[in-house]
């Protein structure tokens, strides 16, 4: 069965991604326009902590002592910026502030400004290939929160940004969605199996036998075990091999059901990748309606006026 969102999914993003320069060298990208007709399929939240903490553009370069974000929020580590100077209680303040704001939105992932020390997730600097003391300050607090987390430089990759598209609607809709029984959870497994066993294997094989031998009497304990753990995984990094590969899959098996002679294997160039993958989200879409389903996309977005 395919699964249709019908409102837009409300998505925060670090603000200098989103156009405004705002870095602490007064720089920004607009990196939501890279998804030209997509953007306006979600609503946006831009925010910056440090902005937001009063810090002012432009300020002092920091960095994070003593430790990551985690241990920042447990009094073990401080923030100072280049002169040496001590911002971290300013700096709590915004963090605290910038979360109340995309909370008060209703925001149920984050596009994440990788490198930051305050925003990155999985890397805290941007010097060589160093992965600085990972997660940063925001990032620690956004995983707390477990949002579907994006790096906004994915933005820019027509292979990565459809490969997080698809996942962030499995991972919306099945967040939303309220398990009660056993069936419930053995028809939404049969739905999302394959493209969670794509992001882990490992994992999704535990969870299917976990699922198989589910006890007679399930408890709410155990239906929410069964629910975080299918997140978690969606949430996940992925293998930009794995994702080719199946968006190739998902547009081999529209050629076929509609007889169409178009290329199934994904081009080489920029400008191509992103034409393919424009009409392979067309195709995506026509499938609602003719009730087509395969499991690599189990849930796409349709606005209710359409």
């Amino acid at each position: 069965m395919k699964h249709v969102l019908k409102d837009k999914i409300r998505i925060g993003v670090s603000a200098c991604n989103f156009g405004a320069k705002v870095r602490y060298n007064r720089k920004g990208w607009d990196r939501i326009a890279d998804l030209d007709r997509e953007k306006s399929a979600f609503v946006w939240t831009p925010v910056c902590p440090e902005v937001m903490s009063g810090l002012g553009v432009p300020r002092e370069a920091m960095k994070l002592v003593d430790g990551n974000g985690d241990d920042f929020w447990e009094g073990r580590a401080r923030m100072k910026n280049k002169k040496g100077e001590n911002v971290t209680k300013q700096l709590k303040e915004g963090l605290l502030s910038a979360l109340d704001n995309i909370k008060r939105a209703g925001v149920e992932a984050f596009v994440f400004m990788e490198g930051s020390p305050s925003c990155g997730v999985y890397r805290t600097t941007l010097k060589n290939q160093r992965l600085g003391k990972p997660p940063g300050v925001f990032g620690s607090l956004l995983l707390r929160e477990q949002l579907f987390l994006i790096p906004a430089d994915d933005l820019e990759s027509p292979v990565k940004w459809w490969d997080w598209r698809r996942r962030l609607h499995a991972f919306v809709w099945i967040k939303r969605k309220e398990f009660k029984t056993k069936k419930d959870i053995i028809e939404i497994w049969h739905d999302f199996k394959f493209l969670s066993q794509e992001v882990s294997r490992v994992r999704s094989d535990e969870l299917g036998r976990k699922i198989a031998s589910m006890p007679k009497k399930i408890t709410a304990k155990y239906v929410s075990e069964v629910k975080n753990e299918i997140l978690s995984i969606l949430r996940l990094p992925s293998n930009i091999n794995r994702i080719k590969s199946s968006a190739e899959k998902q547009m081999s098996h529209f050629c076929k059901h509609y007889n169409l002679c178009e290329t199934e294997k994904l081009p080489s160039t920029e400008t191509a990748k992103r034409k393919f993958f424009d009409r392979l989200i067309e195709l995506e879409k026509k499938s609602i309606s003719d009730n087509i389903n395969y499991g690599f996309v189990p849930v796409v977005y349709r606005n209710n006026s359409r």
